[in-house]
């Protein structure tokens, strides 16, 4: 592979946003993705890859390069040329690859790949906690997986299209994809594109979603005619999939605290072509109260860690924070009682999260269950997925029953 200088510049601009500014990751990509109308699919690729490899990879390649943060531009030159070497691309005769050592780059890989945290470029506190809570063997295996690159997984739009048509739609538009076992439907891209510049995509044929969150709308066991809340609805790619489910008939009440995302919502769910969803940010809590004992089915895909969906979030550990961990545990308490309320008699309700740790995930449940506002559901059953084990997202989700 050869090296072209626009290209590598446009690498150093969106690190120096990511790690110097706090930016999130995705949103600097799509920018720098938009700078020159002149790069091909292959450029656009080399930019937005690079940038993720190395903010992936940001503790191991500033131990090996010897660099500290803040990292100035020629910092980051450092930690490019360590990403080259272990590449086996070869620099090119600029200044910012003067001297540098390749021979001891391999050197310094092969030291410090021996220690976890170092290996899989974490920090010390993130090591910890997984450590504790999922113990060595799950845990040395999981922070593994989530460094892999994850797969891109479509989920069919069933109020539109099966996925056999979906699969023979997007073959023709150039782009494979495979079913996967168990996942209804789940369409897996053989090799990464573009899907959303696809006709199929257009016309409201799909989302992208990965095949666990894909599992939650399931889990809630839905059914046409009913009242279903979504309480953290995002923009919205859980509640889509459950008005598939629901074949667009009874009611679903998608709500959040950002109003921002709903919005995103309300367009997506046009382009599906649902139209069974109300829309209601969380402003006070009056529409929370409105809704208690009504509905048939709630959904609560709570706020977390995300320590399930790094592969997805690589900017996510540097941004995470030990303090933040115990507020948002404080948090999922608070959501699961409150929202809980909004369940009628004999009917269910759906704890999630894209954590894969116990405490953001059973151990919330086994709490609230042992509360007085718990006391009156039951569990039915969860699930624990976890990435190095399944492929996908690691992910949690427990079903609950409220008794008549």
């Amino acid at each position: 592979m050869r090296l072209h200088r626009n290209l590598c510049f446009a690498v150093i601009d969106g690190l120096t946003q990511i790690f110097n500014e706090g930016q999130y990751a995705d949103k600097v990509i799509q920018q720098l993705l938009k700078r020159d109308k002149r790069w091909g699919s292959r450029d656009r690729g080399f930019v937005a890859e690079t940038v993720y490899d190395i903010v992936r990879w940001k503790r191991l390649y500033a131990e090996i390069a010897e660099v500290k943060e803040p990292f100035d531009r020629d910092n980051l030159w450092r930690m490019f040329a360590v990403w080259a070497t272990l590449k086996g691309i070869t620099l090119p005769d600029w200044k910012y690859f003067e001297n540098t050592p390749t021979r001891k780059i391999k050197g310094r890989f092969d030291e410090l790949s021996k220690v976890r945290k170092l290996r899989e470029s974490i920090p010390d506190w993130i090591d910890e906690v997984g450590l504790a809570e999922l113990g060595e063997s799950k845990w040395t295996k999981e922070i593994a997986m989530q460094n892999e690159k994850a797969d891109v997984i479509l989920r069919t739009n069933t109020l539109k299209i099966t996925k056999e048509k979906l699969q023979n739609i997007l073959a023709d538009e150039g782009i494979d994809t495979e079913f996967i076992k168990g996942y209804d439907a789940a369409l897996k891209l053989v090799e990464r594109a573009n899907v959303f510049v696809t006709d199929a995509f257009k016309k409201g044929y799909f989302e992208v979603q990965d095949a666990s969150s894909q599992l939650v709308a399931d889990f809630l066991d839905v059914a046409p005619g009913m009242k279903v809340v979504d309480t953290c609805a995002g923009a919205g790619g859980k509640t889509l999939h459950i008005a598939s489910l629901m074949e667009n008939k009874g009611q679903i009440v998608a709500m959040d605290i950002y109003e921002s995302k709903l919005k995103k919502l309300k367009v997506r769910a046009r382009r599906n072509g649902v139209h069974n969803v109300d829309l209601k940010v969380i402003d006070s809590t009056k529409p929370i109260k409105k809704l208690y004992n009504k509905a048939d089915r709630v959904l609560i895909d709570a706020p977390c860690s995300g320590l399930g969906v790094l592969r997805r979030n690589p900017d996510a550990k540097w941004k995470l924070e030990p303090e933040f961990l115990d507020k948002i545990r404080i948090t999922q308490q608070e959501v699961l009682q409150q929202y809980s309320r909004m369940v009628k008699e004999g009917g269910k309700l759906v704890y999630a999260t894209c954590s894969v740790l116990p405490s953001e995930n059973q151990n919330q449940v086994k709490a609230f269950l042992k509360s007085e506002g718990g006391a009156n559901f039951e569990l039915v059953k969860d699930k624990k997925i976890l990435a190095h084990e399944n492929g996908y997202d690691g992910f949690y989700m427990a079903l609950m029953e409220r008794k008549a």
